[in-house]
């Protein structure tokens, strides 16, 4: 796997995790995906990745403890991560954007515009 294309992918919804692995190919990423935040954590512990789209409710923790453990591999310090979540407000996205998140997209996600918001928060300095 080339790690400048692979993004990580952690959403609990079968069709919704699937949907944005499926955009994301199409416009030459790699994915690897996960239904809960353990086995990321597990994977991403020896894995680079471009970047990680996470949502914040999972089956198994809470998407911003799983943000603070994916902050502590070194490998992924600096790695973009992109909350993707149904907590859609403005209150919300601050929320997200003051805990570290380097960016936030809402759901549902705009499918005509995904892949260009998720490279946008990626290519931001």
């Amino acid at each position: 796997m080339n790690a400048e294309k692979l993004i990580c992918v952690i959403e609990d919804n079968t069709p919704i995790r699937k949907l944005y692995c499926t955009l994301l190919k199409r416009a030459g990423y790699e994915t690897v995906d996960f239904e809960e935040g353990k086995p990321a954590i597990e994977w991403l512990s020896t894995n680079p990745a471009r970047a990680i789209i996470m949502d914040i409710l999972l089956p198994d923790m809470n998407g911003t403890d799983l943000y603070y453990q994916v902050r502590q591999i070194d490998i992924h310090a600096a790695t973009p991560i992109i909350a993707i979540t149904g907590f859609a407000t403005t209150q919300d996205r601050q929320k997200f954007v003051n805990i570290g998140f380097t960016g936030y997209i809402p759901k549902p996600i705009n499918t005509t515009t995904f892949v260009s918001d998720v490279e946008n928060i990626i290519n931001q300095k």
